[in-house]
């Protein structure tokens, strides 16, 4: 299987997000704000011309961290017929060789608790206690620094 990975507009992570994100909700429910600012990268893992994953990354504040970059990763997501193969830790240390090109980075997510395994196998760490995004279901925070 060869594996793509590049660079992708908002638009086209949508079909994807409402799949495997927000499943029979409407097609509204994937645009999330801060999508089309010029700081925010999407990224897609293409296996042939099939679009399997995408993962976006916010310029993303967060209080409870120092660092003066800090980037969000929003929308993490693989097509059910392509998990298991590593399409997802390809793409989000691929994403990551991009973001942490300087020092005193800080990458976080919220990631759904189903995930936290996933997450914590390549290095992040959660922050305080599990919480609840409407209609989205639990999730934690997740961390990496660089």
């Amino acid at each position: 299987m060869t594996l793509r990975i590049q660079k992708i507009d908002s638009a086209t992570t949508y079909p994807l997000r409402q799949a495997v994100l927000r499943p029979g909700k409407p097609p509204e429910s994937c645009l999330f704000a801060g999508d089309d600012l010029p700081s925010t990268t999407h990224w897609g893992a293409y296996v042939g011309e099939d679009l399997a994953g995408i993962l976006s990354v916010y310029e993303q504040y967060h209080p409870s961290f120092s660092e003066n970059n800090q980037f969000q990763l929003r929308g993490m997501a693989v097509l059910p017929n392509y998990q298991g193969l590593s399409i997802g830790k390809q793409l989000l240390l691929a994403v990551e060789n991009a973001i942490f090109t300087t020092q005193d980075v800080r990458v976080w997510c919220n990631a759904r608790s189903s995930a936290v395994g996933f997450y914590a196998l390549l290095g992040y760490e959660t922050e305080g206690d599990e919480f609840d995004i409407p209609s989205v279901g639990p999730h934690f925070i997740m961390t990496k620094k660089r």
